[in-house]
């Protein structure tokens, strides 16, 4: 007897991994949009869930943006008993503006998405490829981030899961087609006015043009390792601040001196949020800013910092105050 296409055994054999840390009973979701990679994810989940003795379903968002968004998003969740998947739901969204239509449409998707894993308790899969891990990577390298920011997106993240960060786009097209399955191409993945169309369409094409194949791979290889090392740094920042605010009010410059930079400025993210500065409004110019109080000490005035939160040095001390509280 003849085994899977190898394509759709890799497809399938990432989300067993991903998948095997599970209670049996569990439901998971695969979120679909219709395209070759979560359409893949979602096919090969209605295969290896009942041998894992989990559960399986599917959630489509539809961001009612394009002609025939609600019938696409009907014809998923009829199609989803043919894939062995006992749950599916399609739920329509309303996309704001903040951010532009690229971030307005995920906030809006992944606010979908955390209400029903919150109400059917499930796990949901997003189908991520290697290539959306390097799309990212690139993103985020241009707009000068740091290791964590760098690495990537996370192959577990609370209730979401990224079976397929090693996988590539090519393999789950090659997926769908082994399974007769026929994605839907969202015309938005082809214009340029967003941003990461044009990393996918030209810089990731120019790179591997001019600097030869296998950029993908190494920008993917990059975010782990940038994880790894973000971990290892966050570890530390969270025992040094834990320490540091068991000594009482603010931050010991003392002992925030001696630190490496990379952890230093960890500790005072931690303590300007803790103050109530938004971190999503928290940028590396203010910790940048801030950090400046212990390196550049020479008697200046305090630092403002989004969410109304001011940080000063009194004392041998760096203080955090609201103006809020």
């Amino acid at each position: 007897m003849m085994g899977p296409h190898p394509a759709v055994a890799d497809v399938r054999r990432a989300i067993r991994e991903s998948l095997s840390d599970l209670e049996k009973g569990s439901l998971v979701l695969a979120a679909c949009s219709g395209g070759a990679d979560s359409l893949a994810l979602a096919a090969c989940l209605g295969f290896v869930a009942p041998r894992l003795g989990l559960r399986a379903g599917l959630v489509t968002v539809d961001h009612d943006l394009q002609p025939g968004s609600r019938s696409r998003a009907d014809d998923l969740v009829r199609l989803s008993p043919s894939l062995g998947l006992d749950v599916a739901e399609a739920v329509t969204v309303q996309v704001g503006t903040l951010g532009g239509p690229e971030a307005a449409a995920r906030i809006a998707r992944y606010a979908a998405l955390d209400e029903v894993s919150a109400r059917l308790g499930a796990v949901v899969l997003l189908g991520h490829t290697r290539d959306d891990q390097a799309e990212t990577v690139l993103l985020r390298l241009a707009r000068g981030s740091g290791s964590r920011s760098l690495s990537g997106m996370a192959e577990v993240s609370g209730v979401y899961r990224r079976p397929l960060l090693g996988v590539s786009r090519t393999r789950t097209e090659e997926a769908c087609a082994a399974l007769g399955l026929i994605p839907w191409h969202d015309p938005h993945n082809d214009d340029p006015r967003f941003t990461r169309v044009k990393v996918r369409q030209t810089l990731l094409p120019l790179l591997e043009s001019d600097l030869g194949p296998g950029i993908a791979d190494a920008l993917a290889r990059t975010a782990r390792l940038c994880r790894d090392d973000a971990d290892a740094l966050d570890d530390w920042a969270d025992r040094v601040y834990a320490e540091t605010r068991d000594l009482g009010t603010g931050l010991s410059t003392a002992l925030l001196a001696e630190l490496p930079a990379a952890v230093r400025r960890r500790v005072i993210h931690r303590a300007a949020v803790a103050a109530g500065s938004p971190p999503s409004a928290l940028a590396a110019v203010h910790i940048e800013e801030a950090e400046r109080l212990i390196t550049r000490w020479a008697g200046q005035k305090g630092v403002d910092l989004p969410g109304g939160v001011g940080v000063v040095r009194r004392y041998g001390r760096l203080m955090f105050t609201s103006s809020l509280s």
